[in-house]
């Protein structure tokens, strides 16, 4: 490992972090350091494999891999699509799987369906904006918020919300239903433009160890 640089991994913080690291060590790569519950370090180092760990908070990992702060980044694929920065997406790895969706009260079917001028509440306005204005062709009033979306259609802030669906038990307690899906979303692995050229040799290793991985 004599005279290799370091390669950078920033982590979307909690069970992405957790399954990723849970991966990682099933292809060789371990970091004990990162493992400490009660350590207030800020970067967890592998000095035997010249590999660096950092945990971030999700909308902020695809920055850090832009600028290249970090040679790779984990993190959700709505955070790519909301985030938009110029970053290569090179590998979904299958888990944190779950589903963005415009959801609402039954009746609000019909506006979708007609394509009539609604509110629509949600955290992601790019992703929202993209599928109503690109490819809906629907003329809608994006509301960002950054609490409970439900509660948006419920107080009469919005006639629908665009958020991601896991199980639906928070939609069907508040009598909302999934009226249209947007995308399927899992995590993502991402790289730095820069690195896929000067570290092309190790990421394109690690992407097939994991990939062979991910069909065990």
């Amino acid at each position: 490992m004599e005279g290799k640089r370091y390669l950078t991994f920033a982590l979307g913080k909690g069970r992405l972090a957790d399954q990723t690291l849970e991966m990682f060590e099933k292809i060789g790569i371990t970091c004990e350091e990162i493992k400490e519950k009660h350590t207030r370090k800020l970067i967890f180092v592998n000095e035997e494999q010249k590999v660096r760990f950092f945990l971030a908070k999700g909308p902020d990992v695809p920055t850090y891999v832009e600028y290249g702060a970090a040679d790779i980044g984990i993190v959700g694929k709505d955070t790519i699509l909301e985030e938009g920065r110029n970053i290569y997406e090179v590998l979904d790895l299958g888990f944190g799987k779950c589903r963005m969706c415009i959801c609402g009260p039954k009746e609000a079917a019909e506006l979708l369906l007609h394509r009539e001028q609604i509110r629509v509440a949600t955290k992601y306005p790019h992703i929202a904006k993209d599928y109503f204005f690109n490819k809906k062709h629907q003329n809608v009033e994006i509301i960002r918020l950054n609490g409970s979306i439900e509660l948006a259609p419920i107080v009469g802030l919005s006639e629908v919300i665009c958020d991601i669906v896991e199980t639906g038990s928070t939609l069907r307690e508040n009598g909302l239903y999934v009226l249209e899906e947007v995308c399927a979303l899992s995590a993502r692995m991402v790289v730095n433009q820069v690195s896929m050229k000067m570290e092309s040799g190790r990421i394109t290793k690690l992407i097939a160890d994991l990939k062979a991985a991910l069909a065990d």
